[in-house]
């Protein structure tokens, strides 16, 4: 019989669905495995179902064993894996997509509002007793309505952003590597705009595309520099794509309004500088913890282990 590792625990409904077609291994410490330890709980296994701090190499596929068919990750993003060097040896990748889109759309919309209306700041008054009463120039925050959100990435999140800035009364503009279909951009009555121009024009920036060697630091000092003075940066898409340093120098520095974080460079170390400052809303990595997008995610994974070691086809296959 396949055996499969699932190197963190997940629900107990993506593991009935791995037991239907193999031996199923769960790793249960409450951290992530180092490299060795990853390594050594891969030996022998024909498919396995990885989180997104899991480094998948090809020592990693080396560690597994010649029989290893498939890596499944419990995440949309794949900048953990080396996908070229998995699949040329014959292993199958695949990802989670679409079902971790409201959620992550709601969770960058309420950071957001966070910042702007100050509830983090608001709610930490209150938890300290501090003294207060209600007058007309008591702590303002900035209104969303007619305002631009700008857009990094208009692949499903980022339409779901979108739709929802909509009904706030915000006007949309997007970069990327490709125009959206022209249907898409009527429906969200969305703007193409080169990136230099998107950062200038743009009253909140929000950051939906994948990390990768072109997008590590796409926000870095000149990008801040370049944004407007009141701009209010939006990541819940993977730490890197923003230098960390750079955003929390611009912040205190009153060169942009505000950041609403949900990911972080070196998770789960968060930049001391951001930690200090009240123009900042942040979040440890929640965009999809709800707990039917988390089982979701769990269990599209397990379908996509036990179709390819059953010789079907991924459901969701990652390639390059």
């Amino acid at each position: 019989m396949s055996k499969v590792v699932v190197t963190r625990t997940v629900p107990e409904s993506a593991v009935a669905v791995l037991r239907e077609v193999a031996e199923v291994q769960v790793c249960d410490q409450d951290r992530p495995l180092t490299a060795d330890e990853l390594r050594a709980a891969v030996g022998g296994a024909d498919g396995v179902v990885a989180m997104l701090h899991d480094r998948i190499d090809a020592e990693f596929v080396e560690a597994a064993g010649p029989q290893l068919e498939v890596v499944a990750n419990v995440a949309v993003g794949f900048d953990n894996i080396d996908v070229p060097a998995v699949t040329g040896r014959g292993v199958t990748v695949t990802n989670t997509p679409g079902v971790l889109t409201d959620a992550t759309a709601d969770l960058a919309f309420g950071l957001l509002l966070s910042v702007t209306r100050r509830l983090g700041e608001a709610e930490r008054l209150l938890r300290s007793r501090t003294p207060w009463n209600f007058h007309l120039g008591f702590m303002l925050g900035t209104g969303l309505q007619g305002k631009t959100l700008g857009i990094v990435g208009l692949g499903g999140i980022g339409q779901a952003v979108a739709r929802r800035a909509r009904a706030f009364g915000m006007h949309i503009t997007y970069t990327g590597r490709r125009r959206a279909a022209q249907e898409v951009e009527a429906e969200l009555e969305a703007r193409y705009l080169p990136q230099d121009e998107l950062l200038r024009t743009a009253d909140v920036i929000s950051l939906h595309c994948p990390l990768t060697e072109s997008t590590r630091h796409l926000i870095d000092d000149a990008a801040l520099d370049a944004m407007k003075s009141t701009a209010i940066v939006v990541n819940t898409s993977r730490g890197p794509i923003v230098d960390e340093k750079a955003l929390a120098a611009a912040l205190e520095g009153g060169r942009i309004g505000g950041a609403a974080l949900d990911v972080f460079e070196n998770e789960p170390d968060v930049d001391p500088g951001l930690l200090e400052l009240d123009n900042v809303a942040i979040a440890p990595h929640l965009g999809s913890a709800t707990t039917e997008t988390r089982t979701a995610m769990a269990e599209l994974a397990a379908r996509n282990v036990a179709a390819v070691l059953t010789g079907q086809q991924p459901l969701t296959p990652v390639t390059t």
